[in-house]
């Protein structure tokens, strides 16, 4: 495994390990909760997870192919099995490059985004169900380096929110959370777009 591909993985375990906490307060009550994307209740964002979480899992074998997003269930147990078998995929994967649709991604760069795409669903997931755990510093240090790496002017109002201004002092999580487009507070002050289909761009 490359230094770069190695890197990534890391960072895409520390996300799936946030990730799982904030699901355990997941539960039939709180479905229908709203999250930080506009227009979209926590049993829509599982199910996005859920399928982001298949496609990142192809991706380990070279290629993903862009699908809509299946119909609701039950997704909790799914998303922590499917967690293992992503982390599982990308230790033993060695693509340099991904085919995503018709467009090739770097091996690396895509595991980061992974990774980025779980921590900050995970936010939402804990805002949701009131949580509320903010992403662990080092997390978000690391991940706010992906972010202004692979988030470009395109991607506002399709996959994030206008950036938002920090204080110098503001703690990494809101740093991150700024940059892309969502505000830390009750839910209803987000307007972030909804999430992109398979959670990757087409």
């Amino acid at each position: 495994m490359s230094p770069a591909l190695e890197g990534a993985v890391e960072l895409l375990e520390r996300s799936l390990s946030y990730t799982r906490v904030v699901l355990a307060d997941v539960g039939p009550h709180n479905l229908d909760a709203p999250t930080p994307c506009a227009g979209w209740d926590l049993r829509r964002l599982l199910a996005h997870m859920d399928d982001a979480l298949d496609a990142f899992t192809e991706a380990a074998a070279g290629r993903v192919e862009i699908a809509a997003v299946p119909a609701s269930r039950d997704r909790v147990e799914s998303l922590r099995d499917k967690a293992c078998a992503l982390l599982g995929a990308w230790t033993e994967a060695r693509p340099a490059a991904v085919a995503v649709g018709d467009r090739e991604l770097d091996g690396p760069v895509l595991v980061a985004t992974a990774a980025l795409e779980i921590t900050v669903h995970g936010w939402d997931v804990a805002q949701a169900t009131g949580r509320c755990t903010p992403i662990p510093a080092d997390l978000a240090r690391g991940l706010l380096a992906v972010a202004e790496r692979v988030v470009g002017p395109a991607d506002r109002g399709s996959r994030f929110g206008a950036p938002h201004l920090a204080e110098p002092s503001t703690v990494p999580s809101d740093m991150l959370l700024a940059f892309l487009g969502r505000r830390t507070g009750p839910v209803g002050w987000n307007r972030s777009d909804p999430p992109s289909r398979r959670g990757i761009a087409s």
